[in-house]
């Protein structure tokens, strides 16, 4: 019996994923997507990360059949989005926060929406609360600021309970608070084994909420895996120290073949492991005020990846300047 259970969850978990297979969309001579082959998997905060152009909104419809690849496949919870029974139940998701009637009432909104998957009136008012839209439930959606146009986006994702949540940019618009909100909401859509996939540009709230990652460059993908192999992959060895010996012990690391960078007076930054650096300075007699590894952030190892895949690169200094 216990077999029969765990092969039947087995069965059930498999299916709540998103999968790409060699999904490619072109816009005339505009290659969009290129050959993305992903897997989002349940019980996770899947990032979805790319420089403006990257392809991730792209991805975004194709994965919910409103735009149709050129090539390859797309499928949520085991069928192409359009084959759903029941999508409001299967699959939420939030990639234009103005795509409601801006004539009709938050509240109205949510209510036609719900009638289609023949969801309870109820439901509607527990997610205004959730939300934070009670207030201005009866308010037309075409007053609502940003921010109050994502929340109510993000109540229309959450309708029917999916298992599947797909948020373009959720926190786009939203206060401190509502950032929070978020991040929590989601942290705990993950921890009740739903998939959520989510996007954004703040990547100091991505390396908070996301468990793994997945990042486009000019539509091809440049990086599938955990977050915290992907940013220990990009953080190399580094090493902060304060001396008054630091010329000395620049000297010397160079000597060893390692790269130094002057950070600020008696303060450098040398690429090699605080042991090492340690040990060296203890030989030669070198006071250390100061011996700190140095930690990458996600900003730091995102930037390292896409350094050649941005689109739209601005001008350096120098020609602004010129």
């Amino acid at each position: 019996m216990r077999r029969t259970t765990n092969f039947y969850v087995f069965v059930v978990y498999c299916l709540f994923v998103i999968e790409t297979t060699h999904l490619t969309k072109r816009y005339g001579d505009k290659l969009a997507v290129d050959d993305l082959t992903v897997r989002v998997e349940p019980g996770l905060v899947t990032g979805f990360l790319g420089p403006n152009g990257a392809g991730k909104s792209t991805t975004m419809r194709l994965i919910m059949g409103l735009d149709h690849p050129t090539s390859g496949s797309a499928i949520v919870n085991g069928v192409p989005y359009a084959h759903l029974k029941s999508p409001l139940h299967e699959v939420g998701a939030l990639l234009d926060a103005k795509a409601a009637n801006a004539g009709r009432s938050a509240r109205n909104h949510l209510r036609v929406m719900a009638a289609t998957q023949g969801i309870p009136a109820k439901r509607v008012d527990e997610l205004l609360e959730m939300t934070g839209l009670t207030s201005v439930a009866n308010k037309s959606v075409g007053t609502f600021s940003l921010g109050m146009g994502q929340r109510l986006g993000i109540a229309t994702a959450l309708l029917g309970d999916p298992q599947t949540l797909i948020l373009d940019e959720p926190v786009n618009g939203l206060d401190t608070e509502g950032i929070l909100w978020v991040r929590n909401l989601v942290k705990q859509q993950a921890a009740d084994g739903k998939t959520v996939f989510l996007s954004s540009h703040l990547m100091s709230e991505m390396e908070l909420v996301a468990d793994h990652l997945v990042i486009l460059g000019r539509g091809r993908l440049l990086a599938d895996k955990p977050m915290a192999e992907f940013i220990t992959e990009f953080s190399g060895l580094s090493t902060r120290v304060a001396s008054p010996q630091a010329t000395a012990i620049a000297d010397a690391a160079r000597q060893a073949g390692f790269a130094v960078k002057p950070a600020e007076p008696g303060v450098i930054l040398i690429s090699a492991p605080s042991d090492q650096i340690g040990q060296m300075a203890a030989s030669h007699g070198w006071i250390l005020h100061e011996l700190t590894p140095q930690h990458v952030s996600l900003e730091d190892a995102y930037m390292k990846l896409t350094e050649d895949a941005v689109e739209y690169k601005p001008a350096n200094a120098k020609e602004v300047a010129a």
